[in-house]
Order: structure tokens, then sequence, then C-alpha cells
């Protein structure tokens, strides 16, 4: 949870955003973080964050941007695991608050999704918009194969209005439910990197950057490193292999093996980790890579065609078990 920390400390210590973001961003708050309450007959709006500073700026913004005196209480956390948590509080005025944020409608009906104004708003402000919802209920892994920004949302219609506000500024977002809570998920690096710094965490879109390249590196040497590996297995086998139905054939064919076969198949021996191009330079006069082949190919058909012709284990019986043929 360290980068989910970075950038929402990052993302609550931006100031002087114009009017408008700034309503926007609140409002997200409200509808990610909580919602509407029924206290003694009223309407309450109600936003539990993860943070005193965000929950300080929260009652802040709600006191200048519309006039109204939250309160902040310290609240018991669902798990253990999750430390403290504060509940930005409006009662007095909640019913009011709650119709100009849009979290209800002209009929003191809950709006599920989000208000239209917000996600048909400018960058600016649909940047607000997810920023909100961010440090509402955000979170972002390390960079890696599970890598992911991820946004819990209240309802699917909120986690719909959250994707199409992502696509307006050029991110790739999805939907989905975990355990039946809705979700909005950004995965591709890059554009987990875009999301990051249009919200304003350009520092920590950085470092995140700057890891996922690092791990990117790691990852392709590692990958080079184990197809170096397992070549040199496969080239150590089919040489042991090869060997083996040589030494095999120069037994069968004893002294009918043709001369140049007969130094085609002793050189092998005598170089067994060789490679046949080595083999040929090896060779009094040098021979050709293809030549070198050729030799001990026909060498171990004429063994292995007298050995069907005697009955007697062919130079294939020879490789010892498990290795190729």
């Amino acid at each position: 949870m360290a980068l989910t920390t970075d950038v929402k400390a990052e993302l609550v210590s931006i100031r002087n955003a114009p009017p408008t973001v700034r309503v926007a961003e609140v409002t997200a708050i409200l509808r990610f973080a909580g919602g509407l309450h029924s206290i003694a007959g009223r309407v309450a709006v109600e936003a539990e964050v993860d943070a005193d500073l965000l929950a300080r700026r929260v009652a802040r913004d709600l006191a200048e941007i519309y006039g109204v005196r939250p309160e902040i209480a310290q609240v018991q956390s669902a798990s253990s695991h999750d430390g403290a948590r504060y509940a930005v509080r409006v009662i007095a005025a909640g019913e009011t608050l709650a119709r100009q944020t849009g979290l209800l409608d002209q009929r003191r009906r809950p709006v599920r999704g989000l208000p239209n104004r917000l996600t048909t708003g400018s960058r600016e402000e649909i940047a607000g918009l997810w920023r909100g919802a961010f440090l509402a209920a955000g979170s972002l892994s390390e960079p890696g194969r599970s890598a992911m920004l991820e946004v819990s949302c209240p309802t699917s219609e909120a986690a719909m209005a959250l994707v199409g506000a992502a696509h307006r500024l050029g991110v790739a977002a999805k939907a989905r439910e975990v355990r039946g809570l809705p979700r909005v998920v950004v995965r591709e690096g890059e554009a987990i990197r875009s999301i990051l710094s249009q919200m304003g965490a350009q520092k920590t879109a950085a470092a995140w950057e700057e890891m996922r390249q690092r791990r990117e590196v790691r990852a392709g040497v590692n990958r080079l490193v184990n197809f170096d590996d397992a070549n040199l297995r496969r080239s150590a086998q089919a040489a042991v292999a090869a060997c083996a139905r040589v030494e095999r054939a120069l037994e069968i064919l004893a002294d009918d093996v043709p001369d140049h076969l007969r130094v085609a198949g002793e050189l092998r021996l005598a170089h067994r980790d060789a490679s046949l191009d080595e083999l040929g330079h090896h060779a009094d006069p040098p021979l050709t890579k293809d030549a070198v082949a050729g030799r001990i190919r026909r060498l171990l058909a004429m063994a292995d065609k007298r050995a069907q012709q005697e009955g007697v284990p062919s130079t294939e019986d020879a490789v010892p078990a498990g290795l190729d043929v």
C-alpha cells in the first residue's frame, strides 16, 4: 500500500485549483467515500476517509464552496489493519448540500451514478473528478504482471460513469465486479502513468514509470538468461546423445567402417563439446559443417542397418534415458 499512500499524499497537497475543479473533486469524494444517511429524520451527508489531512481538506472545501459547517470524527475501521479512519459529516444542511452536489435529484431521490455535469465537464474538471474518486477509494499496486490502478465504487452506475470519464481523458479503464463490489480498473502501464499524471500525481507517476521500466529490463534479462541456459542444456544433451550413438556405431561396424566415416566419428568423440563447424576445422584437410554432419549421419545409418540385420541393439538404444536422440 506504500504507492497508494504516496499517490494520496501528493494529490491531497494540490492547492489553488479552479472552483469548478474543486467542486468536481469534493463531489467525487462524497460519492465514493460515503453518501447519504438519515439522522433524526434529516438527510445527512457523510464521507469516510483514511487520513486526517484529507478529512480536514474535505471539510474546508465544503465550508468554502457551500458555506456549511462539517464536523469531523474519528470512527472505528472495519478491520484492525485499516488504521484510523475519519468521517466528515454535514447534518444541519445535509439535504441542501446533497442537492447542490448532485447526490439527490429534484425529487429527493438518491442519484446512483454521477452528476451529468461532472462527467461532461472540461478535462481539468474530469481530472478533478478522478482525483476525488481515487482519494476516496483508490489503490495503486506496484508495476509487474498484476499491476493495476483501482477505484472501488458505490454502484455499478458510478463505475460506468467513472469509466466514461477516464475515456474522455484518453485512458482505457474497465468496470468489473469483485465479490459483488463494483470497481474501475486501469491495467496497462502507460494508461496508469497517464491517469496518475492527469490527476496531479506527477512525482508518483514518474517514480512508478521508472519502477516499471526497471522491472521490464530485469524481466528481459531474466528471459535471455533462461533462454541461454535452456539452449546450453539442450546442446549438452544433444552432444551426449550424439557421442553415445557414434560410440555404438563404431562398435557395431568394427573394422567395416569406411575410413572417411571413421575419421568423422573419431572427431566427434575427441571433441565432444565442439560444434559441427568446429569439428570441421579439426579435420585434416578441413571439412565444412555440412560435410561433417553428412558423414556422421551416414555412419549412424550404416550401423543401424547392420544392427537390424544382426538383431542387436542399435545406436539409438545406446542413448541414455531422458536424452534426445
